[in-house]
């Protein structure tokens, strides 16, 4: 996507330089920098912080921690060490995992001088991959959009939760893949975006949006059900971190009332989730780990102030008892379809068998 006209990633890489840079997140969106990764630690370091976040990048992250690894030190040892710390940092998103794995593979059959090269070939393989897969995404999702009918005199109305544009992919995003190929096919659309407390990554999907010129205005997480009840959301539209194999979706607290609120009021709740989202090993959602992120996060609030300079502002006394789960689990039943790369398909195991054969069975 375009950032003050310039077409950008999230991240990128210097293979030779042993280097991986990717846009700070935790300063959007007051400020737009660019973070430097040169060993495996900065880049777990960068997932834990969620200066990088969103699944798919989280992935891509991940994957290029292990060429960071690699480029230091490959050995068995030391490339173990490495997973370790990188799958550790965020349990919930299945891509991370799942990414990582995918480069120890590769590398585990290379001699000790031939696996730094092959990391960063598979990293930016992984990260190519993600943004086809994207861009399929919204394709999908485009079709679906175009099959509602908004009430006459006022454009298509899509509600998101969290963050799932590009900045949580490498490149396109997830969720807001269907609205980016909306506003470039000429389908008027605007949205509602969900400020998405506590870490309000919904001002992300704003600074996002105000960059593609797409009409948008950001709501309280609390006014999502007047809105859906009041008639004037058409969809919801979310992202996932994990999906499991019976398709119950794991997504960013928040999002269980708002496929609630979709529920009781007719208004369909779709979920974009690429391929390496999909844990087929997981049986339903509840077995799905939820993290748990530090009390400070609610606790704390972090902007700029009146000049313009960063602040913290503390909202709860020290001491305070804080529960800050980073997830909730939708069941399967409240989510009217997944959209995938391969296609859409209603939630659930013979949807999912039917899009992904090879992996999928019988639950």
């Amino acid at each position: 996507m375009d950032v003050d006209g310039v077409p950008t990633r999230t991240i990128r890489a210097d293979p030779e330089l042993g280097l991986v840079e990717v846009i700070d997140q935790t300063l959007l969106p007051h400020a737009y920098r660019w973070a430097r990764l040169r060993d495996v630690d900065a880049a777990a370091e960068a997932i834990a912080r969620m200066q990088v976040r969103g699944a798919p990048l989280i992935g891509a992250t991940g994957a290029y921690g292990m060429a960071l690894a690699a480029h230091t030190d490959p050995d068995d040892a030391a490339l173990d060490r490495a997973a370790a710390t990188l799958v550790a940092t965020r349990p919930t998103a299945a891509n991370l995992a799942w990414a990582v794995r995918r480069v120890a593979a590769r590398l585990a059959g290379l001699a000790s001088a031939q696996r730094a090269e092959a990391a960063w070939a598979e990293a930016a393989a992984i990260a190519e991959e993600d943004v086809a897969t994207n861009r399929a995404i919204g394709r999908h999702g485009l079709a679906l959009l175009r099959g509602l009918r908004p009430p006459a005199g006022r454009p298509l109305s899509v509600m998101t939760h969290c963050n799932a544009g590009w900045l949580a992919t490498v490149d396109r995003g997830t969720a807001l893949a269907p609205v980016y190929a909306a506003a470039e096919d000429g389908l008027p659309v605007r949205v509602w975006v969900s400020e998405t407390r506590p870490r309000n990554q919904g001002l992300l999907t704003a600074w996002e949006l105000s960059r593609a010129g797409i009409a948008h205005t950001v709501v309280a997480d609390n006014a999502a059900g007047h809105l859906i009840r009041s008639g004037q959301v058409d969809a919801v539209l979310v992202g996932a971190d994990r999906v499991a194999a019976n398709g119950d979706v794991a997504n960013k607290v928040g999002t269980y009332l708002k496929a609630l609120a979709c529920h009781d009021n007719g208004v369909p709740c779709y979920v974009a989730v690429p391929g390496p989202t999909l844990d087929f090993g997981c049986a339903s959602g509840l077995d799905i780990p939820i993290e748990q992120r530090p009390a400070d996060e609610l606790a704390v609030v972090r902007g700029v102030d009146d000049a313009g300079a960063p602040a913290r502002l503390r909202q709860l006394p020290d001491g305070a008892q804080v529960c800050n789960p980073a997830f909730d689990v939708t069941p399967a039943r409240l989510v009217t379809a997944l959209i995938t790369e391969r296609g859409t398909c209603p939630a659930g195991v013979e949807g999912l068998r039917r899009l992904y054969p090879e992996q999928a069975t019988p639950g």
